[in-house]
């Protein structure tokens, strides 16, 4: 079975993300949140694999390849999450969440539950943002109907 681009880049998406993640935890960054902000570029660079590898097969249609951008990022969002949700549960739960929501934008005492259905959303807006920004980039390759 070979998996699609859209897979494959999703998942390249999350591993540099997790690597980016987890080499701040070693190095003692992750309560720098701004630094957090730097995995978009990961989004950024898997979403535009998937256009360009689309465009190199000769798929020029927008809407197609708008959904395999976005695709390629949801990918990327829902295996983040699953994977946030375990190394949550395995660093203690509900207490590590409070100590990422201090350093982070959540107020209160989020659940582990919570904090990964409200980054999910946040995911989410984010995966439609970078494919709108990528379509507009890639605009004058496509055509046009």
């Amino acid at each position: 079975m070979k998996l699609s681009k859209e897979i494959i880049n999703g998942f390249l998406i999350f591993a540099g993300i997790a690597l980016f993640f987890l080499l701040m935890e070693v190095l003692n960054l992750s309560n720098l949140f701004y630094l957090r902000l730097l995995n978009v570029l990961f989004i950024f660079y898997g979403v535009n694999r998937t256009l360009q590898m689309n465009l190199a097969e000769g798929k020029n249609e927008f809407v197609p390849n708008a959904i395999s951008a976005m695709v390629t990022s949801f990918t990327a969002v829902v295996i983040s999450i699953v994977a946030l949700l375990i190394y949550s549960y395995a660093k203690g739960g509900d207490q590590y969440v409070k100590s990422l929501s201090e350093a982070f934008m959540f107020g209160g005492q989020p659940s582990v539950a919570n904090y990964c259905l409200s980054l999910f959303f946040e995911g989410t807006a984010s995966c439609v943002i970078v494919t709108l920004l990528l379509m507009l980039y890639w605009n004058n390759k496509y055509v046009a109907d």
